[in-house]
């Protein structure tokens, strides 16, 4: 079986968001699949079996599978199209978030993804406990959002992964008005078994949302600020949709010999 690291949301090797892209010929048992997330340790490994539907597309981090996740299909979208499906320009992804579309864009992979409801819910004391800074404001989507007063504070923060676990949303987003960007953010993850995501994909369905409203465009650019940094441009759609983009590169292709 063949496995492929790929940068996302970058044009440089060893920046952006890695995830292994593994493109099977048959379903494995998913706790084979969910063993081999353990071993790459990334915050996501992605399987990909074609069907007789098309590609059929998982994600997995290394404590559990998810429903959606940006990254790791901007990296299997760069792996079907640059290695399987090389005349083609677009993908389609059958997932457990419904059917997902990822387009080649000259240097960039434009994904279609959902937008999500989103509403606001009290800032709390352990909100402040667990990012050791008190939010302006929280936003509860898929995930939570907590918007901070400056672009510094959300660089600089050092939260509390014990606390961030108990706090609603699978994800826990900080993020604020940004100089050069629209907005600059940081995603944390320790109920998925994630430190930190050093760019996540899926989160800027509700990030970008939040802040197109405030700042009244339709397009945002967004800048992930963790350690390795990544770029992501989002465009609201009609029919509560996003469109994600970003670039991506490959890094790595092995062969895995362990029987799954």
């Amino acid at each position: 079986m063949k496995q492929y690291i790929v940068d996302a949301f970058t044009d440089k090797p060893f920046s952006g968001n890695p995830a292994a892209v593994c493109v099977m010929d048959y379903w494995p048992s998913e706790s084979s699949m969910m063993n081999l997330a353990m071993e790459n340790n990334l915050s996501e490994t992605a399987f990909i079996v074609k069907e007789e539907k098309g590609y059929h597309l998982r994600w997995f981090t290394p404590g559990t599978e998810v429903e959606l996740c940006g990254h790791a299909t901007l990296a299997s979208a760069f792996v079907i199209l640059n290695y399987y499906e090389t005349s083609k320009e677009s993908v389609k992804f059958n997932t457990m978030s419904g059917e997902l579309t990822v387009e080649c864009k000259g240097n960039l992979y434009e994904m279609d993804f959902p937008r999500y409801e989103l509403r606001e819910i009290t800032v709390t004391s352990d909100m402040e406990a667990a990012f050791g800074i008190r939010p302006q404001k929280a936003i509860l989507g898929l995930d939570l959002i907590c918007v901070f007063e400056t672009e510094d504070e959300v660089r600089k923060m050092h939260p509390n992964q014990e606390m961030l676990k108990g706090i609603e949303g699978r994800i826990q987003n900080a993020t604020a008005k940004g100089l050069e960007f629209d907005c600059v953010s940081r995603s944390f993850a320790p109920k998925l078994s994630i430190t930190e995501d050093p760019v996540c994909g899926s989160a800027h369905c509700q990030i970008a949302d939040y802040w197109a409203s405030q700042l009244h465009k339709t397009v945002i650019d967004a800048y992930q600020a963790s350690k390795r940094g990544g770029n992501l441009r989002c465009e609201l759609k009609e029919n509560n949709r996003i469109a994600i983009s970003g670039s991506a590169v490959i890094v790595a292709i092995s062969d895995i010999v362990a029987r799954l």
